[in-house]
């Protein structure tokens, strides 16, 4: 089965868990992107009257275009779930996300959620973390300066983000992204991420722990299940 139909499957089963009256974090990425999509659907279908907040422009402006209703982050009391997906989720529900540039604001809705609600192929579920790039925010001030420490850490392999025109990406918070490629698995995240964030020049990684919440698991043959 196609990636993409794997992915609408998971929004559509994801989208069942929202009930009416509850406020929504949105993810970004591929696979939010599908989940607003069918939450969208279900809104219309059952008039659920939710409230959402997005972790970027972009998925602002889809869930405002399906008729989804949309408010800042600062105008709610409470989140009752964010739903997002991942790039890597490990066996003690640790997760590598960033790659569609918005882990700095997902990191914040998902901390002020009462629980994540996680969405992946069952590609992305993996025994350590490591295989997928891990994203690190940074300030663009002296940002050259922040990617030697990070090289001082021992990441060697680390990339600015580009966007496909070849200029530089820049997140909606106005910082670059700074993508390191690991050459072995990380056997302890929680300590790498803190020598990481030491850094002055660094706002955020891409590492998410101690998060609660079901992980949607969408499968080659077509089957979704919560774990």
């Amino acid at each position: 089965m196609q990636q993409s139909e794997i992915k609408k499957r998971i929004g559509e089963r994801a989208a069942m868990l929202v009930e009416s009256g509850m406020t929504i974090g949105l993810g970004t990425g591929t696979t939010a992107t599908a989940f607003i999509q069918s939450l969208a659907e279900r809104n219309k279908l059952k008039n659920l009257n939710i409230t959402c907040v997005a972790t970027s422009v972009e998925s602002e402006r889809l869930a405002l275009s399906l008729g989804l209703c949309c408010v800042s982050i600062d105008s709610v009391a409470e989140i009752d779930a964010t739903f997002d997906g991942a790039d890597e989720v490990d066996e003690k529900r640790r997760l590598i996300k960033g790659a569609g540039g918005a882990l700095l604001r997902e990191k914040i809705l998902a901390t002020a959620s009462d629980k994540l609600v996680v969405m992946v192929d069952e590609q992305k579920l993996v025994k350590h973390l490591g295989k997928a790039k891990l994203p690190v925010e940074v300030i663009p001030f002296g940002h050259r300066f922040t990617m030697a420490n990070l090289i001082a850490l021992g990441f060697t392999k680390i990339e600015l983000r580009q966007n496909s025109d070849g200029s530089t990406f820049v997140t909606d918070n106005h910082n670059f992204i700074y993508d390191i490629y690991y050459n072995q698995l990380f056997a302890e995240p929680e300590k790498e991420n803190e020598k990481i964030c030491k850094i002055p020049g660094v706002v955020e990684t891409g590492f998410f722990f101690d998060f609660t919440g079901p992980i949607v698991v969408g499968r080659a043959d077509g089957s979704v299940v919560l774990m």
